[in-house]
């Protein structure tokens, strides 16, 4: 992979970065200067930082009966170098791991660091627009390291888009958690805007500087199967660095991503049999379906109806549909975009800025992916019947099922 100028990946960061954000201007500002101040909630409530300029953004709440619980580990793959800064050393990656917890317990959970925020307001063209402080004081609902709920639980791994931090898939982690899934939200080093260590350090994008070829990208995908795998490996082995590793169900293992982190939860699958199910937001299958399939697991495709229709641009779609050998859907949402399946939509509407290409509202949205991902998951690995997956439902007229 050769480096080139950052202006030539244009195209491929308005598929990567958060479509409403992008090219918002002076719409997106918010007055004046802005510092951040943790507030204790209950557990009923969502954690909360605000700041002096006014503008406080909320997550959505969370759907299912449970309070939510947040860790943050930091992971060293000793037997592995980073494949993109191998003068970085052995690959480090960081984890949010939502889960069940006992209501009133815990601490405020940020959203992102603020240099994290920083970097990903920056990129998108927002750097100065917003402060960083805004962004990163997102309300959520999950409160730090609070107690665990008693049970064991079925294991969701999600991974974002290439060129987002982890937090932007924060919603869709929250409303799995509280239906009653540990949920291991990951950030893959060097493939993110930026990504902060518990030492201070932040490392920011090394493959955003890249050629953009589809070797690139199924070298990419691929290497993301490894971090996955290895997430897996450190959450059930019986002397996991989670202190709460015994709420997982090593039998009962799902994984997910948007964009090429779709991708990925597929390549994973590919090559790990502990995966059971699958889910891919709006992703191009850069590394393919095998042609053998997936040993009869099962998977869901869900995307914008735009790109993702069969017969549409991605024909990636349509040669892996024919290639997954169990329980599938493929499912599209009438006026989403790429950036539809994550937190930023919703965000960018609380401060006024909405995609005028996009006729779905942000809201809307983020219910339909929270909706069909949840029961996706309830269905294959709690057993629960889903009747919102057998066909389309007067209640949701933007989802269609294709049926090529």
């Amino acid at each position: 992979m050769t480096r080139i100028r950052r202006a030539a990946l244009a195209a491929v960061l308005t598929l990567v970065l958060p479509l409403p954000i992008i090219g918002a201007g002076a719409a997106f500002a918010a007055p004046g200067p802005s510092a951040t101040a943790p507030s204790t909630a209950p557990s009923a409530a969502p954690s909360a930082a605000s700041d002096s300029s006014g503008v406080h953004l909320e997550l959505p709440r969370p759907t299912g009966p449970h309070a939510i619980g947040r860790s943050t580990l930091h992971l060293v793959d000793q037997h592995r170098q980073d494949p993109w800064v191998p003068a970085a050393g052995a690959r480090e990656l960081m984890v949010s791991t939502y889960y069940p917890a006992r209501p009133g317990t815990g601490g405020p959970a940020p959203y992102m660091t603020t240099e994290e925020a920083r970097l990903l307001l920056q990129q998108a063209a927002q750097g100065g627009a917003v402060p960083a402080e805004t962004l990163g004081g997102t309300r959520t609902y999950a409160h730090a390291d609070a107690r665990p709920e008693r049970g064991r639980f079925p294991l969701l791994v999600l991974s974002p888009g290439l060129g987002l931090p982890r937090a932007t898939l924060t919603g869709l982690a929250e409303d799995l958690a509280s239906r009653g899934h540990v949920v291991a939200l990951v950030d893959h080093t060097y493939e993110s805007t930026g990504v902060t260590f518990p030492d201070g350090r932040t490392r920011t994008c090394a493959v955003c500087d890249q050629t953009p070829t589809l070797d690139a990208l199924e070298a990419i995908a691929r290497s993301r199967a490894t971090d996955l795998s290895f997430v897996v490996d450190q959450l059930t082995d019986r002397h996991s660095p989670w202190r709460y590793a015994g709420m997982i169900d090593p039998q009962r293992i799902g994984m997910a991503g948007h964009s090429i982190g779709g991708d990925a939860a597929a390549a994973t699958m590919a090559g790990d049999d502990r995966v059971r199910a699958g889910v891919n937001m709006d992703g191009t299958f850069f590394a393919p379906v095998p042609a053998t399939g997936l040993q009869g697991r099962p998977f869901l495709m869900f995307g914008t109806l735009a790109n993702h229709s069969p017969g549409g641009a991605d024909t990636s779609w349509d040669r892996d549909w024919a290639r997954l050998d169990g329980w599938k859907r493929w499912l599209t949402i009438a006026g989403s975009d790429h950036s539809s399946f994550t937190d930023m939509p919703v965000l960018a509407a609380q401060l006024g800025v909405t995609g005028p290409a996009v006729p779905i509202p942000a809201q809307r949205a983020e219910e339909i992916t929270r909706a069909y991902v949840g029961a996706f998951f309830d269905l294959h690995l709690r057993g629960i019947p889903q009747p919102l997956l057998d066909g389309p439902s007067p209640a949701d007229p933007e989802v269609a099922f294709q049926h090529p």
